[in-house]
């Protein structure tokens, strides 16, 4: 153990001389070594402190070799507290009761007599054990307090037009299954949003949330990010490393942008969804994989399968239930409320005392066609209260143009989608003089999108 003292212990014998030789080693090595010959007293000395390790002796007696007894006692100090850390301690000590005394929730099984370097190298492993359980359960506690704050009820997410009303009602029906879901809608429609009210809202809410950008993940790379990869596995492995499957385990995997998957990668993850288990790059074994799935993606993935260009099979496996998310053009009643909810937010974060939109601040708002959906209201609503001067907001202090509201003006040679797509790029890129971030953010896209766009269609 470390020189510095650290960590409270309560050791539990029936045997006096045992507990004197306890105190008189450890008190060196930790903060407190409390010793009790009596078990009775476990529950009230467990009230009166907080111990990291409790030592307990196995056998008491009126048993001296069954360790039945410290089976009970174990029992109730973990139904007192079932963070504890418990180390059996008994001269009886041999394979069979040592796998019973885990089993049963001890952390370690210590025969008498023991040797003092390894009783301390124990201690001193149960006591970071102890401390990791504790900042784990603080982090849930924390976790859990922040998702009460979010899910009011689907925090930013949120509209009164009957296209929301719809889609909250199926997150509400759906949240609770562990179906498979997959999102689709424009960029910035809140897609990732949805995802998180389902997982909130379900039975895997207290575990984790991966979201997995699939656009921006280099396809040689695909499997080593997803599934993981093992030590020596190629030039820059130097340690094994778990892949998201294998992170998210137990809670949500998000997958956004599951259209942008090329044939192998698509084959490669219909294995591991069929079969609910990965191997690792560089590895032979298996390993189970317990995840509830949502995809999510603003292309047309049934055209898409419908050219062969997308795997049917896969396309089955990931909706079993599908979620449309309306464009904010398509619902422009929820306009001041997400307007003023924003507001809200981002006077707060910046301590300025702004007011409700006055009814021209509105006006222009609906007469714009929002091609970056509510992300771009969001984004247009912080910056006009940074810029603000006063309570009031201006129709001026939201940059936007009228003549953009629907873009019909805009002429294409042909009605494909990716050769649509390759204009518009083209055009923004124009009219935005090249600069890459502000072309990505009025196309509704991450810079890491556009570039990966670029690059497909050589602008």
């Amino acid at each position: 153990m470390a020189n510095q003292k650290n960590g409270k212990i309560l050791a539990i014998d029936d045997n006096e001389d045992i507990l004197f030789s306890l105190k008189l080693l450890l008190k060196q090595h930790v903060e407190l070594i409390n010793t009790e010959s009596d078990p009775e007293l476990i529950p009230k000395l467990m009230k009166q402190d907080h111990y990291d390790v409790i030592l307990l002796d196995m056998n008491f007696t009126k048993d001296a070799i069954s360790g039945q007894e410290g089976y009970h006692w174990l029992n109730k100090i973990l139904e007192i507290d079932p963070q504890a850390v418990v180390l059996f301690i008994t001269a009886y000590g041999d394979i069979e009761k040592s796998v019973k005394a885990i089993k049963a929730g001890a952390t370690d099984f210590i025969l008498k007599p023991w040797q003092n370097e390894k009783l301390l190298a124990t201690i001193s492993s149960a006591i970071k054990l102890r401390r990791s359980k504790d900042e784990v359960s603080e982090l849930k506690t924390k976790q859990k307090e922040l998702n009460a704050v979010l899910d009011q009820p689907f925090n930013d997410f949120i509209g009164t037009s009957p296209e929301m009303q719809q889609v909250f009602s199926t997150i509400t029906k759906v949240a609770v299954t562990d179906a498979n879901v997959l999102i689709l809608g424009e960029n910035g429609t809140g897609k990732e949003l949805v995802a998180r009210a389902l997982h909130r809202n379900s039975p895997r809410k207290d575990e984790v949330f991966i979201s997995v950008d699939l656009g921006s993940i280099n396809e040689n790379l695909f499997e080593s990010e997803l599934f993981g990869h093992v030590k020596g596995a190629f030039t820059d492995a130097r340690a094994d490393r778990p892949g998201r499957f294998e992170i998210a385990s137990g809670g949500t995997l998000f997958l956004d942008e599951i259209g942008n998957l090329s044939l192998p990668m698509q084959a490669k993850l219909l294995t591991v969804l069929e079969r609910r288990e990965v191997i690792r790059v560089g590895s032979n074994k298996t390993i189970p994989i317990d995840i509830r799935l949502i995809c999510a993606t603003n292309m047309q993935l049934k055209q898409m399968a419908s050219e062969d260009r997308y795997r049917q099979d896969l396309l089955y496996r990931i909706n079993t239930v599908e979620i449309s998310l309306p464009a904010l053009r398509e619902r422009y009643e929820d306009i001041p409320l997400l307007a003023n909810h924003f507001l809200d937010i981002y006077s707060k974060k910046y301590k300025k005392a702004i007011n409700p939109l006055s009814k021209a601040c509105l006006n222009k708002l609906y007469d714009y066609s929002w091609p970056g959906n509510v992300r771009e209201l969001q984004h247009l609503m912080e910056r006009a209260i940074i810029m603000a001067d006063d309570r009031n907001l201006d129709p001026s202090d939201f940059q936007v143009s009228v003549e953009r509201n629907g873009q019909e003006d805009v002429e294409f040679d042909s009605y494909n989608l990716e050769e649509v797509e390759k204009n518009i790029i083209q055009k923004v890129l124009k009219t935005n003089k090249g600069n890459i971030s502000k072309a990505a953010g009025e196309l509704g896209l991450t810079r890491t999108s556009l570039y990966r766009r670029l690059e497909k269609y050589g602008l």
